[in-house]
């Protein structure tokens, strides 16, 4: 599997500035109250920012990418659509809007 990079730099150095930054805040806090465990979840949530500007991908980042593609884009793969098949009449279209109507009517009584 190809990772390629999907931030930019700038967004890179803000991730690990920041990802340091509370990296070390964290840190500093886990050694006074060791007991405490959201120090830790900052911790592992930090140096995952750090790593992800490191590397310059992020995985959220193309989760939201791919689910702004229509779903029939994928390569190969076939998936079922939302959206109706084009028909050069638009009769399907009709028929899903007639569906979405009635169907709004039923919420309304």
């Amino acid at each position: 599997m190809k990772i390629t990079p999907n931030i930019g730099i700038l967004n890179a150095l803000i991730r690990i500035t920041c990802g340091l930054t509370l990296l070390s805040w964290s840190s500093a806090k886990l050694s006074k109250k060791p007991w405490c465990n959201s120090y830790i979840i900052v911790m592992i949530l930090s140096a995952m920012k750090v790593a992800e500007g490191i590397v310059r991908y992020c995985p959220v980042t193309e989760l939201l990418k791919n689910g702004q593609k229509p779903m029939g884009s994928n390569k190969g793969k076939e998936e079922h659509s939302m959206t109706p098949a084009k028909n050069s009449d638009n009769q399907t279209d009709i028929n899903v809007m007639k569906e979405i109507k009635n169907f709004q009517d039923q919420l309304k009584d």
